[in-house]
C-alpha cells in the first residue's frame, strides 16, 4: 500500500492554536470589534462567544490563503431573516449565528465571509450554497435534516474552509464540492445517522473539473455514515489524511482519473476502505499509506498521485480515533 508519491511532511504544529490567520473572534484583527466589557488583558471575558480552536491546514492555504470575513465587522445573528440578509452582503463580515436557525432550499454565501456559530448554534431545513465566490470559512455550525444538500460548494468557488462542524439527518450531501471549485480544506468534521457524506465531483462527463477538485479532508469523524467519503471525481491530488471512520458502507472512492492520497487514517468495522472504481465511473488512482484497520479490508491502491505542495504533519494512525472523537463537530 505504499508508494514513492513525492509528499513530505513538516515539523508538527500545534493544532491547538486559535485560528488567528481567520481573524476569529480571539483575534487582534477582530478581537477590537467586540463589546469592552467581552475583552480581558487581550483574552475573551466570561460570556464572550467561544469557537472550537483549530489551524488551517490545506489546500485552502493555497492560492492567497482563506481569511473569511477578516477585516470586517462582526454581526450576531438569531432569525432567518437576519441570517440570510448578512449572507448576502458585500464586503468581509463576520457571521456569528445564535440559537436555531430554520432556512429553506439553499441559501446564497458571498465572497469574503466567516460563518460561525456560538455554541449550539443549529441551522435546520435547509442548506448554504457557497456559489462562484471566494475565501469563505464555515465553522461550528450544527446542520439538521436539510432538505437538499448541508454545504454546497459549486461553480468555480476557491479558497473554502468547512471546520468543526456537525451533519446529522439530512436528505443529500453533508458537504458537496463540485462544477471546478478549487483550493478548499474540510476538517474536524463530525458526520452521523446520515447517508451522502462528500461528493468531490458531480458527474463522470463534467471534464472541466479537470485540474480542479483539490481538496484536503482530514480529522474528520465518519460515524456510521453510509457513503461517499469522499467519493471523488477528477480532482489531484485530493487528500484524505487522520480521519476515523467507523462502520461505513465503503471509505474512499477515487474515479475519473481522479488522485487521492490514503494516509493516516483510522478504520474501523470498513469492509471497503478505499476503493479504485465506484459504481459506473471509470476508476481513478489512490495512494493508501500508514492507515489503521480495526476489522476492516485492505484499502484498494493503484497508479500515483501528484505531490502535496502544503505543510502538514500526521498524527499517528493508531492514535486518530481518540484525537477525532474528542475534537471533531461543533460545540
Amino acid at each position: 500500500m505504499e508508494s514513492n508519491t513525492p509528499v513530505h511532511a513538516a515539523g508538527r504544529p500545534s493544532r491547538r492554536l486559535m485560528w488567528a490567520a481567520s481573524a476569529m473572534l480571539v483575534a487582534a484583527t477582530s478581537a477590537s470589534l467586540l463589546p469592552s466589557s467581552a475583552v480581558a488583558e487581550g483574552t475573551l471575558a466570561s460570556g464572550a462567544p467561544v469557537v472550537p480552536q483549530a489551524t488551517l491546514v490545506g489546500w485552502a492555504t493555497q492560492n492567497g490563503g482563506t481569511t473569511g470575513g477578516a477585516g470586517g465587522s462582526t454581526v450576531t445573528v438569531d432569525t432567518t431573516s437576519e441570517l440570510t440578509s448578512a449572507l448576502r452582503q458585500s464586503g468581509p463580515l463576520v457571521i456569528q449565528v445564535s440559537g436555531t436557525i430554520n432556512l429553506s432550499g439553499m441559501n446564497d454565501v458571498a465572497s469574503n465571509k466567516t460563518v460561525v456559530g456560538l455554541s449550539g448554534a443549529t441551522i435546520t431545513g435547509g442548506g448554504l450554497d457557497v456559489d462562484g465566490v471566494r475565501n469563505v470559512i464555515i465553522q461550528n455550525l450544527t446542520f439538521r435534516g436539510w432538505g437538499d444538500d448541508a454545504i454546497n460548494v459549486q461553480n468555480g468557488s476557491t479558497n473554502v474552509w468547512i471546520d468543526h462542524n456537525t451533519f446529522s439527518d439530512g436528505y443529500d450531501g453533508a458537504v458537496d464540492i463540485k462544477r471546478e471549485s478549487d483550493f478548499i480544506t474540510v476538517s474536524w468534521n463530525h458526520i452521523f445517522n446520515h447517508e451522502k457524506s462528500m461528493l468531490l465531483g458531480h458527474s463522470d462527463g463534467h471534464t472541466a473539473d479537470q485540474g480542479n477538485l483539490r481538496v484536503t479532508y482530514h480529522h474528520n469523524w465518519f460515524d456510521g455514515s453510509d457513503t461517499r467519503h469522499p467519493r471523488v471525481r477528477f480532482g489531484d491530488p485530493v487528500h484524505v489524511y487522520n480521519n476515523y471512520y467507523n462502520g461505513n458502507e465503503y471509505g474512499v472512492a477515487s474515479t475519473m482519473g481522479a488522485g487521492v492520497l490514503v494516509e493516516g487514517n483510522y478504520f474501523e468495522n470498513v469492509e471497503d476502505t478505499a476503493l479504485v472504481g465506484y459504481a459506473d465511473s471509470d476508476p481513478g488512482d489512490i495512494v493508501a499509506r500508514n492507515n489503521h484497520l480495526v476489522n476492516s479490508g485492505a484499502p484498494q491502491t493503484a497508479g500515483s498521485v501528484n505531490s502535496i505542495p502544503y505543510s502538514y504533519a500526521l498524527d499517528p494512525a493508531a492514535n486518530v480515533k481518540s484525537i477525532v472523537t474528542a475534537g471533531a463537530g461543533a460545540s
